[in-house]
C-alpha cells in the first residue's frame, strides 16, 4: 500500500526533474545563440575582456585559492539561498524556474562566446574553465530547484486548497535537501578555486593572442 501511495509522488518528482532539466538546456541553447545577436562593437569589447582575463591567468594575478574559494562559495550560497527563499514564498515558484533558465543562459553565453572567438580552441578552454565545477554545481541547483518547486506544490495542494497535511515533515525535508546541496556547491567552489586555475594555466596558451573569429 505504501509503495502504491509513493508512486504518484515519485512520478511527479521525475516529471519535475525532466521539466527543470529541459528548461535549463533551453537556456543553454538560448545563451549560445544570443552571442550571435551581439553587434560587432559588442563582440570586439567582449573579445578584449576575454583576452584580458586570459592575460591575468598567465600573469598569475588571479585570486589565490583561499580568496577565490570564499568568493565562489558565497556566490553559490547566495544563489541557493534565493532559490530556497522563493520556494518558501509559494508565489516565487515561477522565479525559481526563471533562475534555472537564466543559469542556462549564462552558461551557454560563456561557452558560446569562447567557441565563436576561438573555435575548437575556445571549446577546449571552456571545458577547462566551465565544465569541472559545473558538473557538480548544475545538478545541485537542479535538485535544489526541484525541491523548492515540490515544496511549493505541496503547500498549494495540502495547505491552501484542502487545508490538510502536515507541514513540518516536508519543511524539514526541504531544509535538509537544501543543506545537502550547499555542501555539494562548496565542493564545486573548491574545484573552481584549486583545480580550475591549474586547468586554465594549461589551456590559456591555446587562446592567448589568438585571432578572434569576429
Amino acid at each position: 500500500m505504501r509503495s502504491s501511495a509513493m508512486q504518484p509522488m515519485m512520478r511527479e518528482q521525475l516529471n519535475l526533474y525532466i521539466f527543470v532539466s529541459v528548461l535549463f538546456a533551453v537556456g543553454v541553447v538560448f545563451g549560445a545563440l544570443l552571442v550571435n545577436a551581439l553587434t560587432l562593437d559588442q563582440q570586439q569589447d567582449l573579445a578584449g575582456d576575454v583576452q584580458q582575463f586570459i592575460g591575468r591567468i598567465q600573469d598569475g594575478t588571479m585570486l589565490s585559492g583561499t580568496e577565490s574559494f570564499w568568493d565562489r562559495a558565497w556566490f553559490h550560497a547566495k544563489w541557493l539561498l534565493l532559490v530556497w527563499v522563493l520556494g518558501l514564498t509559494v508565489v516565487g515558484m515561477p522565479l525559481v524556474l526563471a533562475l534555472d533558465f537564466l543559469k542556462g543562459v549564462l552558461l551557454g553565453f560563456a561557452v558560446g562566446t569562447l567557441v565563436q572567438q576561438f573555435a575548437w580552441k575556445g571549446l577546449i578552454f571552456s571545458l577547462a574553465s566551465v565544465a569541472p565545477a559545473n558538473l557538480i554545481a548544475i545538478p545541485a541547483f537542479i535538485i535544489a530547484s526541484v525541491s523548492a518547486v515540490s515544496f511549493t506544490l505541496y503547500i498549494v495542494k495540502n495547505r491552501l486548497l484542502s487545508r490538510f497535511g502536515n507541514l513540518s515533515q516536508p519543511l524539514v525535508r526541504y531544509v535538509v535537501q537544501t543543506a545537502m546541496m550547499l555542501v555539494l556547491l562548496l565542493g564545486a567552489a573548491v574545484i573552481e578555486s584549486y583545480l580550475t586555475p591549474l586547468l586554465l594555466q594549461w589551456a590559456a596558451p591555446l587562446v592567448h593572442g589568438a585571432s578572434a573569429g569576429l
